[in-house]
């Protein structure tokens, strides 16, 4: 269990900063810039989550492959972010962000049901892993949070699949369907969003 959930974590990791690379291309960053918005990205809402439960060292810090890796795709990503067009990351945005909020938040959902948390603060916690590190990036790059305008559904994505882990967990299913479940729930919901523009109501 430990082991998918340390493939999840690296999974997300990727897509999160990969979503921080190209919001920092939109805004013409070097690559000091590139590699801290996808950081930030990557880590912000494990980071918070981790201090909330009082898990330490922190889960980048325990493991120092995480940033490294960052480091070596911000090397890698910047000579073909420049050939990019903006219709491309617009949609690359938009997936590997989606990607990266279903493999956070049920991860953090995850860890705070391991640390013994009552089922709603699980969930709250995996919707903070989740949805975080965009919450950081968007405010370093001088954007109103997605989380916190009124565009489609973001959060209450996280927040359903993290109940569809919690609920397959509670019926005992197995650890890998709970996970797989709940990262599928939270993407397909996400990406239905944005293809339909479903929204809350004001």
């Amino acid at each position: 269990m430990n082991a998918m959930l340390h493939t999840i974590e690296v999974a997300g990791i990727i897509a999160f900063a990969s979503s921080g690379f190209i919001e920092a291309r939109r805004k013409r960053m070097d690559i000091v810039g590139v590699f801290t918005v996808a950081f930030i990205t990557a880590f912000g809402g494990g980071t918070l989550r981790d201090l909330l439960l009082d898990r330490r060292p922190l889960f980048w810090v325990e493991n120092q492959q995480y940033p490294i890796l960052v480091f070596v795709l911000a090397l890698i990503a910047m000579p073909f972010l420049r050939h990019l067009r903006h219709a491309v990351t617009e949609s690359v945005l938009e997936w590997a962000d989606a990607l990266g909020l279903g493999l956070f938040s049920v991860t953090g959902t995850s860890l705070a049901l391991e640390a013994e948390m009552p089922v709603f603060i699980c969930a709250m916690m995996g919707v903070i892993t989740g949805i975080f590190g965009g919450v950081l990036r968007d405010v370093i790059c001088n954007e109103i949070p997605l989380v916190f305008r009124r565009s489609q559904l973001y959060a209450t994505c996280a927040f359903s699949g993290c109940w569809v882990f919690l609920f397959l967990n509670w019926l005992q299913a197995s650890e890998a369907l709970s996970l797989l479940a709940g990262i599928c729930t939270t993407f397909a919901l996400r990406i239905l969003a944005i293809r339909f523009d479903w929204k809350l109501p004001a």
